[in-house]
């Protein structure tokens, strides 16, 4: 069985042999990934812009100090500002140009590309939180329509995604971090009100264009995962297990999404011992997973940013290996 059958029987729940696994710090990986240019000659406006005119902060040099930095600078400073403010092209071919290439080295793997900060995030990059939850309750009509413009980004991209690979891209991956420690950022009405049609129409359109929908986010998304099935998400990526609560996840949500995780990044990676590591991994595959798919092993990234070395990401993978893809450890 290929990788990328792997994948795909996983996330369509079809059996697959063993759980997919996403480590490539570490030497396995079932998916390989591609990534969109920037338009050609593009230059930041001011230092540490993006294409969209958000200015990211990050942490001074030496400072010792990881971490992935924060938009600090906010383009749009009202909503009466949008069409004053430039709005990336989705559909510059520019962008897509050495696609093809990368695609001759997928070999048997799921490929994956996508639009990183997608929806929420791109829309309070460049609104910034506070303003955009006032915003909510003074000015839903222009939120709303900030919404349509931030998503036309993603839309189209999905849909160029389709129109010029389709077949050789299997995955568009996204991130939109939804939580606090302790809960969703918005109560439930709200969510639905401003969000809950776009996610459906962006997952819709990744769909039509052949890939399956990937979504990251972070912190106590529980009630919110529930909203992405009905939106027809096909895999979410969970890092915080323990805050989740492990059974609980499993028990709403098993068999209904396919769920993409690790061992907790805030609780037992930075301060787990082996045997902790090796205890959540299969409680993991216990409650998360099972025979028919489902769960997806992938690496947190850099582990210096959440104080994890490679060694301790090893002990991991081996236990995940051992308990749910033998045959790589033969």
């Amino acid at each position: 069985m290929t990788s990328y059958e792997i994948v795909r029987r996983a996330i369509e729940f079809e059996h697959p042999e063993r759980i997919p696994i996403r480590f490539a710090a570490l030497g396995v990986d079932d998916t390989y990934g591609v990534g969109l240019a920037a338009p050609q000659g593009w230059k930041p406006e001011v230092p540490n812009a993006d294409e969209w005119g958000c200015v990211w902060q990050y942490p001074p040099e030496g400072s010792g100090i990881v971490n992935m930095g924060q938009p600090t600078g906010h383009p749009l400073r009202s909503l009466d500002e949008m069409d004053g403010i430039s709005w990336p092209d989705p559909d510059d071919p520019d962008r897509y140009a050495s696609i093809g290439a990368a695609l001759a080295d997928a070999g048997d793997k799921y490929v994956m590309c996508g639009a990183g900060y997608t929806f929420f995030e791109r829309m309070h990059f460049l609104r910034g939180m506070p303003d955009l939850f006032v915003d909510m309750h003074e000015r839903p009509k222009q939120v709303h329509e900030l919404a349509e413009r931030v998503l036309d980004f993603p839309i189209r991209v999905a849909r160029q995604l389709g129109k010029r690979f389709r077949g050789r891209i299997h995955g568009f991956s996204m991130t939109d971090d939804w939580g606090t420690q302790e809960a969703c950022f918005l109560g439930p009405e709200m969510w639905r009100e401003f969000f809950k049609d776009g996610y459906r129409r962006l997952f819709g359109a990744i769909h039509e264009a052949g890939m399956h929908a990937w979504m990251h986010s972070c912190g106590h998304v529980n009630d919110v995962i529930g909203e992405w099935v009905d939106c027809e998400l096909d895999v979410v990526n969970l890092q915080q297990p323990r805050n989740l609560g492990i059974e609980e996840i499993g028990r709403r949500y098993r068999g209904r999404i396919c769920l993409e995780s690790l061992c907790d990044i805030q609780a037992t990676l930075p301060r787990g011992d082996a045997r902790a590591i090796e205890e959540e991994a299969a409680l993991l595959l216990e409650h998360w997973g099972g025979p028919e798919g489902g769960f997806i092993l992938s690496d947190y990234g850099d582990g210096a940013a959440i104080g994890v070395p490679d060694e301790t990401k090893q002990v991991m993978l081996d236990a995940f290996v051992r308990l749910g893809a033998p045959q790589l450890a033969a």
